[in-house]
């Protein structure tokens, strides 16, 4: 697969992240825009196969391009993957495919992903013909529901405790926990679970407003609470091996040790 030149013209930061938590122009929590600009265009765009590009850029256009992961995220998932070994995969909440695609990417022929989403509308729309010409579309297992069934019922299918060896987290937040104790029946000891928005912008750890600064919104305070709340209890998590990331808007990345 041949991967993007770095000389074939700059994108923009916003363009790279499709926006999100970390910044209003780019999912990072970098305060530099300039250095997570050389960040991407340095290591990442170069090293990018043409079909990421094409549905990183298409999923940039998306009303709700928020929701989508960060370059530098995917790529580090990808090496992941690849380090482990990893043959199969779980993703929760799949938007366009664009970590979906990389995750397939990063997977052996034979591999395959369960993609989970209540639609498959902007994956339709979006991903799906991007991920069909990469040729990795017959390594996708989508099922279309809410995820902690979805979760329930792989359980209970025959072969599948300790069959997955990564899983990638990118969902509705108040449902971490809930999600965690289904990844850990799932996911084999040894195998990888990756939670997105860890860090929620950083405002896990803000200081109270002072009165000339702009408060947070609700959302943003229950959220950052969520956050703090699920980093604590996988903190305290002795089935794993955590490590906080302060990647794209803070990722949580756990290891399976029991």
């Amino acid at each position: 697969m041949a991967a993007t030149g770095a000389g074939e013209g700059k994108e923009t930061a916003a363009v790279a992240g499709g926006g999100g938590g970390g910044s209003l122009h780019s999912k990072t929590l970098l305060k530099s825009e300039p250095l997570y600009q050389y960040v991407l265009e340095s290591t990442v765009f170069p090293r990018e196969p043409d079909c990421l590009r094409e549905l990183r850029l298409a999923t940039a256009n998306h009303p709700m391009a928020v929701m989508a992961a960060s370059p530098d995220q995917v790529q580090l998932f990808g090496l992941l993957i690849e380090l482990i070994g990893a043959k199969n995969a779980i993703e929760v909440g799949v938007f366009t495919g664009y970590s979906l695609l990389a995750t397939a990417l990063a997977l052996p022929d034979d591999g395959k992903i369960v993609a989970i989403d209540v639609s498959r509308e902007s994956y339709d729309e979006v991903g799906a013909p991007v991920i069909d010409k990469a040729g990795v579309a017959h390594k996708v297992d989508f099922r279309v529901g809410l995820a902690m069934p979805v979760l329930d019922e792989l359980v209970a299918e025959e072969g599948n405790k300790g069959r997955f060896d990564f899983a990638f987290v990118d969902a509705d937040k108040v449902n971490f926990l809930g999600y965690h104790e289904r990844l850990l029946q799932l996911v084999r000891v040894g195998g990888l679970i990756a939670y997105d928005n860890t860090l929620w912008a950083g405002s896990v750890a803000a200081p109270p407003a002072a009165a000339d600064e702009a408060v947070p919104s609700g959302r943003d305070r229950s959220l950052a609470a969520l956050a703090r709340e699920f980093n604590a209890a996988i903190a305290a998590d002795r089935r794993v091996k955590p490590c906080q990331l302060a990647i794209a808007d803070g990722v949580m990345l756990c290891r399976r040790v029991a």
